[in-house]
């Protein structure tokens, strides 16, 4: 898939995402979301990070760890 800044306004950016064989569809990000100095026309890529959930649940796990628990207190 194909994605394309279409435009940027403000602190919004406009993606333009283009499947295989399909229509084109526009969305509008946050420009915090991509990477600095992109631009109009630029192509950009979509990705995660592996390990990102193992890294949240074991953050998520020292967390609790750390916070008491009983009576008048909220679970994580």
């Amino acid at each position: 898939m194909r994605i394309t800044v279409d435009r940027i306004e403000g602190g919004r950016a406009v993606l333009e995402f283009a499947p295989e064989g399909g229509q084109p569809e526009l969305i509008d990000v946050p420009l915090a979301a991509l990477p600095a100095g992109v631009k109009e026309g630029d192509a950009v890529t979509l990705g995660t990070q592996p390990g990102s959930l193992a890294d949240a649940e074991a953050r998520l796990a020292r967390l609790k760890a750390k916070t008491p628990q009983g009576p008048g207190t909220f679970d994580l």
